[in-house]
C-alpha cells in the first residue's frame, strides 16, 4: 500500500485486466466457436466524430466486453453481456447506439434510445459518458432520476432528445404523465439488470417496456451475475440473443488489478486500525491529492457515526447513504471525484455504478451481507487499469462473510 501510496498513477496502465475465459453462446445455449471481434479501435467502423472522441480519450485499445459486444451490436444482433464490474459496459452499449443514431440521420425530439439503470448514481454516470462521447457528434441526451425536481428534466424533454437514461421510477412518472412517448425506441438497455430485479423495479420495467413498440427494437443486457430471475427476463425481452461471458461468472470472482488484504480486529480497536490503513495508503495525507477512499458500513446509523469519528480524527469526509437528499449524494461525489475531498463513507447504495476515477482504497468497515456485495464493492477501485487496495476490517463476530471473501480471494490468487 506504501509503494500504491507514493504515486498511485504510476501503477495505472489505462488497461483493464485481460481475463482468458471467453464464452460466445447463442440463443439455443450453443457454444460459438467463430465470432467477430474488435482488438483495435481503429477497427470497429465508428463514425469520424466517435472515432476522434475515443482517440481524445486515451485509451490503448478497447476493454473485453467493448471487443465482442460491439461487432454485434454493430449488426444489430440482441446481446446478453455478463462481465464484471469496472469492465468498459458503458461504452460497450453507448457507442454502438451513437452511430446508428448518426448514421440513419435521425433529429432530437422523442427518444430514439432508452437505458434504464437501478440507481440514480449510475444513472448519472452513464449520462456524464454519453455528453463525453456524444456531444462532438451533437447527440442529446436526457438523465431522469428521482430525488431530484422534475421540472428541469421535463424541459429537457420538451425540448427534443436523442436520448433517455434514467431509473425505471422516474421513467415510469414520465410515462403516467404523458412527458415522455418512447414508441420510437429502437435501442434499449438495461444495464445491471441484476440490481434491477433485486431492487424490486421488474414491474416498472415491464410497464416501460409495453410502451417500446417499435417492431426493430434492438436489446441489450448486462449483468455482473446470470441467476434465473434474469435468464428469464432476458428469454422474455430479447430476440435470439448472444450472451457475451467474460470470465468464469459463475464464481463470485473480484477484479485481479485490486490486492484484497484482511485485517483483524476488535471493536474497541476498529477505528485506530482504520486510521492506520489510511495513513499506509495515504488517504489520510492532505498533501497526496491523488488518494482516495471509500468506506463501507452496512448501515445509515454507521455511516453518520463514522464520519463524525474520522473528522474528529482531523480526516475530512462525507457519508452517503439512502437517506441522503440527492444534491448531497451529488456534491459529495463531485468533491471526492475532483479531489477536493478524499473519502467517503456510505453504505451499499455506492457499491455499484459508482466509478470515481484515481479511488485507491476501498475499506469494509462492517462486512458486507453477502459475497456479491463484496465483489461490488472492491470492484470501486481497481478500474480501468487503476491498480487497488481492498481492506476488510474482520472482528469476531464476522465469520459469516469470511468464507466468502477467502473464496474470492482465492480465486484470483490472493495472498
Amino acid at each position: 500500500m506504501a509503494e500504491l501510496n507514493a504515486d498511485p498513477n504510476a501503477h495505472n496502465s489505462h488497461q483493464t485486466v485481460q481475463d482468458q475465459e471467453i464464452k460466445m453462446i447463442d440463443a439455443r445455449g450453443q457454444m460459438l466457436s467463430q465470432y467477430p471481434r474488435y482488438s483495435t479501435f481503429q477497427e470497429a467502423p465508428f463514425c469520424a466524430s466517435i472515432q476522434a472522441d475515443l482517440q481524445k480519450a486515451g485509451f490503448p485499445a478497447p476493454s473485453q466486453i467493448q471487443q465482442y459486444a460491439w461487432p454485434l451490436a454493430m449488426q444489430g444482433y440482441d446481446v446478453i453481456g455478463v462481465a464484471a464490474t469496472g469492465s468498459g459496459k458503458t461504452l460497450a452499449f453507448l457507442l454502438p447506439a451513437f452511430h446508428f443514431l448518426l448514421q440513419q440521420g435521425i433529429r432530437a425530439g422523442d427518444p430514439h434510445f432508452l437505458v434504464m439503470a437501478p440507481t440514480r448514481e449510475l444513472a448519472v454516470q452513464i449520462e456524464e459518458e454519453a455528453v463525453k462521447f456524444g456531444r462532438a457528434s451533437g447527440i442529446k441526451t436526457c438523465c431522469c432520476y428521482g430525488g431530484a425536481s422534475k421540472g428541469p428534466q421535463a424541459m429537457h424533454l420538451r425540448d427534443g432528445v436523442h436520448g433517455v437514461i434514467g431509473t425505471p421510477g422516474r421513467i415510469n412518472d414520465f410515462l403516467e404523465g404523458n412527458q415522455v412517448r418512447l414508441q420510437d425506441v429502437c435501442k434499449l438497455v438495461l444495464d445491471e439488470a441484476d440490481r434491477m430485479l433485486d431492487m424490486g423495479f421488474e414491474p416498472q420495467i415491464r410497464k416501460i417496456l409495453v410502451k417500446i413498440t417499435n417492431p426493430n427494437r434492438h436489446t441489450m443486457f448486462f449483468t455482473a451475475t446470470w441467476p434465473t430471475s434474469i435468464r428469464r427476463l432476458a428469454s422474455e425481452f430479447l430476440r435470439n440473443p448472444i450472451q457475451i461471458q467474460i470470465g468464469n461468472r459463475d464464481e463470485l470472482k473480484g477484479n485481479q488489478d485490486i490486492v484484497q488484504i484482511i485485517s483483524p480486529c476488535t471493536f474497541g480497536n476498529k477505528n485506530q486500525v482504520l486510521l492506520q490503513v489510511l495513513s499506509q495508503s495515504g488517504v489520510g495525507d492532505r498533501n497526496n491529492s491523488a488518494a482516495k477512499a471509500i468506506i463501507f458500513c452496512s448501515t445509515k446509523r454507521m455511516c453518520d457515526q463514522l464520519q463524525r469519528d474520522l473528522q474528529r480524527a482531523g480526516v475530512p469526509c462525507a457519508a452517503i447513504h439512502g437517506d441522503k437528499g440527492q444534491r448531497e449524494r451529488e456534491h459529495a461525489l463531485g468533491e471526492l471525484k475532483s479531489g477536493a475531498m478524499k473519502l467517503i463513507v456510505a453504505t451499499d447504495v455506492a457499491a455499484r455504478g459508482i466509478d470515481v476515477k484515481g479511488v485507491t482504497l476501498v475499506v469494509n468497515y462492517d462486512a458486507p451481507g453477502n459475497t456479491e456485495d463484496y465483489v461490488h464493492r472492491i470492484g470501486r477501485t481497481g478500474r480501468a487499469g487503476q491498480k487497488g487496495y481492498a481492506v476488510s476490517l474482520i472482528t469476531d463476530k464476522d465469520a459469516h462473510a469470511l468464507r466468502g471473501i477467502i473464496e474470492v480471494m482465492r480465486r484470483t490468487n490472493q495472498a
